[in-house]
């Protein structure tokens, strides 16, 4: 299934950093959107050991056509050696609203 709107998701290490990845891309017109959640609790296997982290979430609502070019700009700002970058189809929603973030992406 091929979708025309994505959400672009990533997680940083502090809420300053989720701040200015997501201002940075929404200033870019990558993305239309971009929400911060967090802290939350992240579990995960790093360099052979369990670990846990505070971590914040950012949610990018993105054009589908503009997502490889918001993972490059996630991926050459990110502070992580592999930042999580996970783009999700958006499958229905207010047109208005997916029309806005068309709009806002260009």
């Amino acid at each position: 299934m091929s979708a025309d709107h994505v959400v672009v998701i990533t997680t940083v290490d502090s809420e300053a950093a989720a701040r200015t990845l997501a201002a940075s891309a929404v200033e870019a017109r990558l993305t239309a959107c971009a929400q911060i959640v967090g802290p939350i609790t992240s579990v995960f296997r790093w360099e052979g050991e369990v670990q846990t982290a505070a971590e914040w979430r950012i949610e990018c609502k993105t054009a589908a056509d503009r997502a490889g070019a918001l993972e490059e700009f996630l991926n050459v700002r990110h502070t992580y050696d592999v930042p999580e970058v996970v783009v999700m189809p958006i499958t229905g929603g207010s047109p208005r609203y997916l029309e806005w973030l068309v709009e806002e992406t260009r």
